[in-house]
């Protein structure tokens, strides 16, 4: 099903959003774009049609959110795409989802390493299956000398086990002597978390009209600025991702001063 997606270099951008685009990119791009893609089985259902539909038609947005994020300057884009939680959903729908990392890099890999994208991911790799880890790992090798967009997968991923491990991390370097107590603060604990690599997000954004965090980089979006919207994540299309960036460029970020 994959495959009758365009390509990047047949999806020509419009006239309109070519402007936009170059609009855009004369104000403070956000560095990091976190999105919760929420909505995919909600978007089946209007349509009576199976949820796995959903993810499927939700992995187009991920191809066209890519793209545009890569073209405006977006230094790290994070989406994600199944928590610690989702293992609850039934069978056969967790299996579609393991799936769909492997269908989705084995169509646009080559076009990720020719747009200088580099492949990521945050979260627990040793509960995922063989092919699915097995298909992110590969994009990591592909990638890893690629120097622009970084698209960062959240699979498997959960804020609070990540802090509680983070924590575990510090007691166990604390009682070996590695780090001492005065050493312990904000900058020393955030190297401890699986997104120690990377800037926290400057921009969140939530589909579907949940407004909520979901237990999702708990840590990290101390400071992020958020972006809610009714639109399901399988109608998420360039137009909302510029709006949310327009409203992003729109705000005053003070971190707490004046």
């Amino acid at each position: 099903m994959l495959d009758k997606l365009k390509s990047w270099k047949n999806n020509k951008n419009s006239p309109i959003l070519r402007e936009q685009i170059e609009f855009l990119k004369k104000q403070p791009i956000p560095e990091h774009v976190a999105i919760i893609m929420d909505g995919n089985g909600r978007w089946a259902r209007k349509r009576a049609l199976p949820r796995v539909a959903g993810h499927h038609e939700g992995m187009k947005g991920v191809q066209k959110i890519t793209k545009l994020a890569n073209e405006l300057g977006v230094k790290t884009l994070t989406l994600y795409a199944f928590s610690t939680e989702n293992w609850k959903r039934p069978k056969m729908e967790v299996d579609y989802l393991m799936k769909l990392p492997e269908e989705f890099l084995g169509t646009f890999l080559p076009e990720l390493v020719e747009e200088n994208v580099r492949v990521e991911m945050i979260g627990y790799k040793e509960s995922l299956p063989s092919h699915t880890i097995g298909a992110i790992e590969h994009a990591m090798d592909k990638t890893r000398d690629n120097d622009g967009l970084v698209l960062n997968f959240a699979l498997n991923y959960g804020s609070r086990s990540e802090i509680v491990d983070a924590v575990k991390r510090v007691l166990e370097d604390y009682k070996s002597g590695i780090i001492k107590e005065d050493m312990i603060d904000e900058e020393a604990f955030s190297s401890y978390l699986m997104t120690n690599k990377l800037s926290d997000p400057d921009l969140l954004i939530r589909t579907s009209g949940e407004i909520r965090l979901s237990n999702f980089m708990l840590w990290q979006l101390a400071y992020t600025e958020f972006w809610f919207t009714d639109v399901l994540w399988p109608d998420f299309n360039e137009q909302h991702f510029i709006e949310a960036v327009e409203a992003y460029q729109n705000r005053q970020r003070r971190f707490g001063g004046v």
